[in-house]
């Protein structure tokens, strides 16, 4: 798993492998998202690995906790990329009311991110 390469198409965000290289259930990534400066880190533990068809990670910060996974499915003609994060919102009952404010950025940046990531395959 190439993790810094994310950091080419993921905005906002530079990923680098922590704990043994990245791979490897017990391997770690961290993500560091930043804006003008301000941001956070999100440090994650890899708890399923079956390269190349899927990974999983569980969140461990203060700020972003929960699970990602990442799958790449076969497909006609080539393959389907999914993934999916079930992230428990920071910050308790304030969190849970003011993640539908937040969210309409949330989900613009991950478009354009996608969108980012669609060019980079498709080269």
């Amino acid at each position: 798993m190439d993790w810094e390469r994310q950091s080419g198409w993921m905005l906002f965000t530079r990923v680098w492998a922590t704990g043994n290289d990245g791979q490897g259930v017990g391997g770690g990534v961290a993500a560091r998202t930043s804006v003008g400066g301000v941001g956070f880190t999100d440090d994650m533990v890899i708890t399923h690995w079956d390269p190349p068809r899927e990974c999983t990670v569980k969140h461990l910060g203060t700020l972003v906790r929960g699970t990602g996974t990442f799958a790449v499915r076969p497909a006609p003609g080539g393959s389907t990329f999914v993934w999916s994060e079930d992230v428990i919102p920071p910050f308790g009952r304030l969190g849970r009311i003011a993640w539908p404010l937040v969210r309409p950025g949330f989900e613009l940046m991950m478009r354009i991110s996608f969108k980012r990531l669609t060019k980079e395959l498709a080269r």
